[in-house]
């Protein structure tokens, strides 16, 4: 045995042991003779003391910070005034009798811990793994894992794997393509999820399926977006849409309790697509903020302000939203700020208005101070309030405008309000987006989302209008999951694809496999996916998906470490009959 303890283990009821320690070195300092190295490993820290009378007392003049070593001593009580309370084993140290030198280091690109470049940090990943924070977030995610395996299995799921090699299909983002040698000209796809395969499991009778699922997707990279990502899969047979909601609900409160020890709500807010968006302007919606988007329409309809009552007259409304105590930072120049930034969503700006002294100020007063006065009154506002507010034709573009700068002021300057965690649903989405560049409608979610079939007939005209029987799971404004009630008839689900713009000899040959499945003997189903990498995240205070993942890619989709994707071999592409030609 190369230890008998880990460096973060001993305590004052150990003193007096002989121990023997293993690890990296962390800090090293020379007192009067006295050498005291910190000694380092996954769980902690544990302060060593090399004597002149000490055999290992000449190695350690040569030790390096990182070295990794092997110690051998005695658990001593440290005098009253050296006690670090900062380290939990900071009541004692070890002198030490024999020290092994298990690995040398050299001059090292940077130290566990130092603010360095990420570009850096992820080529050397187990020098930044040695930091503290990134293991911590990995052994987070471990619990996260362990707990929905456990509580999954408590409810009757088995957890099934499914293929990693399978068959391109349309809709969503780009697959990985992967080249089959012993059928030239032919390719798999890697999975950007294992929906279909689900689903022909719930057609197979599993009743309740699981996996902590890889998917792969060749799409743009954000902070929370990974080419290769891992999502909690899972689905029911026999239920209708509370009966999903419900065991997530379990699930997610089942992992807050035991990673956090956060007691959440017992039942989750559900709110409605439209009622996200009125409210606050996102169909992921932070609420710790406050600041509910409001409808101002009826204020402006005899307005003489002629940008708003154009709006207005021609259909369109107004909309805007609180932001407390914010006069004595409010300006023109910030106003001009928030103008230019919703100019980003279509809209044309913002007109403002603040209370000081119990007065409305504003640049815009001279042209609105009734429209501003009988809002004030009206809302209740307070003094120092800020009211902010837009004009635009189309609802969706006002309201995603407006929410996206309600979120940026809340990030920016009322982050102290971002404690705990905002847990809801998001249900009742539309079915069908119109794609302005294949000018055709698209599945919003994935076209085996069963519809409202009621909405089917009715709005056969107008197909925006149809809803989903889908839902979203939104943590602190961002979106962990989404899943929805599949479509089990083969019917219905060729219905689907006609309104998408998939004709039957398509829908044939890309989810032949499905339709026929369908046609013997399909259960209602649903289920659900949830990024594992965003949930972690949350629960690890991280914004980036990265610093919870082991080895991930940089946003432009390379692995700093090994530096894939990397060129291969002219024999290597033979074998696959493949001729790479780069466009230039």
């Amino acid at each position: 045995m190369l230890r008998t303890h880990t460096c973060g283990e001993l305590r004052i009821s150990d003193v007096g042991k002989k121990v023997v320690l293993a690890g990296w070195v962390d800090r090293i300092r020379d007192l009067g003779g006295i050498r005291f190295v910190i000694v380092r490993d996954r769980y902690g820290k544990t302060q060593l003391v090399f004597t002149p009378d000490s055999k290992a007392y000449e190695a350690a003049k040569e030790l390096s910070r990182e070295d990794v070593i092997r110690i051998e001593g005695e658990v001593k009580k440290r005098p009253e005034d050296t006690v670090n309370r900062d380290m939990p084993t900071g009541e004692v140290e070890v002198y030490v009798s024999d020290m092994v030198v298990l690995s040398k280091t050299k001059a090292l690109p940077f130290y566990p811990g130092e603010e360095v470049k990420e570009e850096l940090r992820l080529k050397y990943r187990y020098i930044d793994m040695r930091g503290g924070k990134v293991l911590e977030n990995l052994v987070a995610r471990h619990k996260v894992a362990r707990s929905v395996r456990n509580y999954l299995d408590s409810q009757g799921f088995v957890e099934i794997e499914t293929p990693y090699l399978t068959k391109s299909t349309p809709e969503g983002a780009r697959d990985f393509l992967v080249p089959s040698r012993l059928r030239p000209g032919k390719f798999y796809a890697l999975p950007q999820s294992p929906q279909l395969f689900k689903q022909i499991l719930m057609i197979g009778g599993v009743d309740r399926y699981y996996q902590l699922a890889r998917c792969f997707r060749d799409e743009d990279l954000r902070a929370d977006r990974q080419p290769e990502f891992t999502q909690i899969d899972i689905e029911m047979s026999f239920v209708e849409r509370e009966d999903v909601l419900g065991l997530v609900e379990g699930m997610i409160k089942k992992v807050f309790k035991e990673v956090l020890d956060v007691e959440l709500p017992e039942r989750f807010d559900r709110l409605s697509y439209e009622e996200a968006m009125n409210s606050y302007g996102s169909d992921k919606p932070d609420r710790r903020f406050g600041m509910e988007l409001r409808d101002l329409t009826d204020y402006f309809k005899d307005t003489e302000f002629k940008i708003a009552r154009s709006v207005i007259d021609s259909g369109g409304m107004s909309k805007g939203f609180v932001v407390p105590g914010f006069a004595s930072r409010m300006s023109r120049r910030l106003g001009d700020e928030f103008s230019a930034f919703v100019r980003d969503f279509g809209l044309g700006g913002v007109v403002w208005f603040a209370v000081k002294d119990g007065q409305i100020q504003s640049p815009t007063k001279k042209y609105l101070e009734r429209e501003y006065t009988a809002i004030k009154n009206d809302m209740e506002l307070k003094e120092g309030d800020v009211f902010i507010i837009a004009f635009h034709n189309d609802w969706e573009e006002l309201c995603t405008g407006l929410g996206a700068l309600r979120l940026k002021i809340g990030r920016e300057f009322f982050r102290d309000r971002a404690a705990g965690f905002d847990v809801l649903w998001v249900v009742d989405f539309p079915f069908l987006e119109w794609d302005e560049e294949e000018e055709r409608w698209v599945a919003r979610h994935h076209p085996f989302t069963m519809p409202v079939l009621e909405d089917l007939e009715r709005y056969k005209d107008d197909p925006g209008k149809i809803r989903a029987l889908s839902y979203d799971i939104i943590i602190n404004g961002f979106e962990v999951g989404g899943g929805s009630i599949r479509i089990h008839d083969r019917k219905i689900q060729e219905k689907v694809f006609e309104l998408i713009g998939i004709g039957k000899e398509e829908a044939w040959q890309k989810f032949g496999f499905l339709l026929e499945a369908l046609e013997y003997g399909a259960p209602p189903h649903g289920g659900i996916a949830l990024g594992l990498d965003r949930l972690v995240a949350i629960i690890s205070n991280e914004e980036s998906i990265r610093e919870v993942i082991a080895f991930p890619k940089t946003t432009t989709g390379v692995c700093q470490l090994t530096g894939a994707p990397s060129d291969v071999s002219e024999s290597q592409l033979a074998e696959l009959n493949i001729r790479v030609e780069v466009k230039r």
